[in-house]
């Protein structure tokens, strides 16, 4: 595989795989993206056989002296985080004659993107109010996990918010593609040093108006706007991303924003003022005013409704004023029936048909490696990757015939691999798999970041006490 070397002979091709790919026997590529492949394979190990799994393959670095710092991010990363709403990663393996790493996910059968899509496109209906509700706590509550943990995701978007199929977590949100995750706390230099974060349409205004020092507030500005893209079927501010340089300025995205909340003032966000865009482009960002339209009459919500209330928290301009998760979650739009649930995918009214959302196609004609077979083919994998490709998510996935067959195959050549058992991290189960977290409004704010030995990071969740949600 690594090093693109090919036998004639199945049975010879099978006697030099690597150990770590005797594991799974492939199926095909499900998605492709900035940072490598995603390929969908089925375990042949005694203690899961069948299950299938995500291996998502990185690139080398850019600069190609090595492993992809992106890779080596989201690896350090998750092999610390357990909680039900972030996605789990269960073994990493490299390649050393490349130094290409492989790392290997549960599965999750849907997302976000598809999700929204499939009823835009084919059900040509909203989502039913308990779906929206459940998705968004459990997003909230993977979030607000995170940030306990002073960890931004910076990459939040409908294509990253998994949601899980058939199974013991049918229906549960996972939180994925860490790529662009950083550790926030006492940052040695500015993050925005960084350099680009969060796809254009979830960017939060002060990202735009060219900001140097941010918070975990920019996660919560990309949860409103996946909050809206849940309630509208379509992108809240759809603008036109610039990439002519490095960080350029996007006007566009600035004034998709503003024609839907207003311009904002230096009264009601004092510190926009110390923003660099603020200055640099007076003739188009201070000079020119706009009408609020009105957010309500964008998501068609009541003016008054909790719904709204909660939306428009989460798009406030000012991050300092932006509700964090661990407000949201106490949000009185939660403690409305119909209230959230564990499952999010089960009718919301008895004798409702359950929705089936499509499947995701498998590419059966690329191998481990990234290069193609003779044969071209593709099949419904009735699975989504969990763990999607950072810039650009998965490709769009179109349904195929159910009568079509899944083809397994086994073309993986290389025996200069080694495995790196970082080991999987348990999945938590029950209603609240969390220590519960309550708080009271006062100090709803704040954080607790104590360490525990065993994972390195807290596994602090949050629950509303309501005792009639739907697990």
């Amino acid at each position: 595989m690594g090093d693109g070397s090919r036998n004639s002979s199945g049975n010879n091709n099978n006697n030099r795989r690597p150990a770590w790919l005797q594991q799974y026997d492939l199926v095909g590529k499900i998605g492709e993206g900035t940072y490598g492949l995603v390929f969908l394979a089925r375990s042949k190990l005694q203690s899961n056989r069948g299950i299938r799994i995500a291996i998502k393959k990185f690139k080398q670095s850019k600069d190609g002296d090595g492993v992809s710092p992106t890779a080596i991010r989201e690896i350090m990363l998750l092999r610390e985080l357990s909680h039900e709403n972030v996605v789990k990663l269960v073994n990493v393996h490299i390649n050393h004659l490349d130094m290409s790493l492989y790392l290997a996910f549960d599965y999750a059968e849907h997302d976000l993107y598809e999700i929204i899509r499939h009823h835009r496109e084919k059900l040509t209906h909203n989502i039913n109010q308990y779906t929206v509700k459940s998705l968004l706590w459990q997003l909230l509550n993977g979030l607000n996990y995170l940030h306990n943990n002073w960890i931004i995701h910076r990459d939040l978007k409908p294509s990253n918010i998994l949601v899980m199929g058939d199974g013991e977590e049918q229906g549960v949100v996972k939180i994925a593609d860490f790529g662009l995750a950083r550790i926030y706390q006492a940052p040695l230099k500015p993050l925005s040093d960084n350099g680009v974060v969060v796809t254009i349409w979830y960017r939060a205004p002060e990202l735009l108006l060219g900001a140097r020092h941010y918070t975990s507030a920019v996660d919560m500005w990309a949860v409103g706007c996946i909050f809206a893209e849940l309630l509208t079927l379509k992108p809240l501010f759809q603008g036109v991303e610039v990439k002519v340089a490095p960080n350029p300025f996007q006007l566009d995205q600035l004034d998709k924003i503003f024609k839907v909340l207003g311009h904002p003032t230096p009264e009601k966000w004092p510190t926009l003022v110390n923003l660099p865009h603020w200055h640099t482009n007076k003739q188009h960002i201070q000079g020119h005013k706009y009408e609020n339209m009105g957010l309500h009459n964008v998501v068609h919500l009541p003016h008054k409704s909790p719904a709204y209330d909660l939306l428009s928290k989460m798009l406030e301009y000012d991050p300092r004023r932006r509700i964090s998760a661990a407000q949201a979650l106490e949000h009185e739009y939660f403690r409305m029936d119909p209230l959230p649930g564990r499952n999010a995918l089960v009718p919301s009214q008895p004798g409702e048909k359950v929705i089936s959302y499509p499947a995701r196609p498998v590419d059966t004609s690329t191998d481990f490696d990234g290069t193609n077979t003779a044969q071209t083919s593709q099949v419904s994998s009735g699975i989504a990757v969990s763990g999607s490709v950072t810039a650009g998510a998965v490709a769009a996935v179109r349904p195929l015939p159910p009568s079509m067959q899944m083809v397994s195959m086994q073309r993986m050549q290389n025996t200069n691999m080694a495995s790196l058992n970082f080991g999987a991290q348990a999945s938590m189960a029950g209603t609240n798999p969390n220590l519960p977290l309550h708080r009271g409004p006062q100090q709803a704010h704040q954080q607790v970041r104590r360490k525990e030995p065993s994972t390195g990071f807290q596994n602090t969740g949050y629950q509303p006490p309501q005792p009639k949600r739907r697990f």
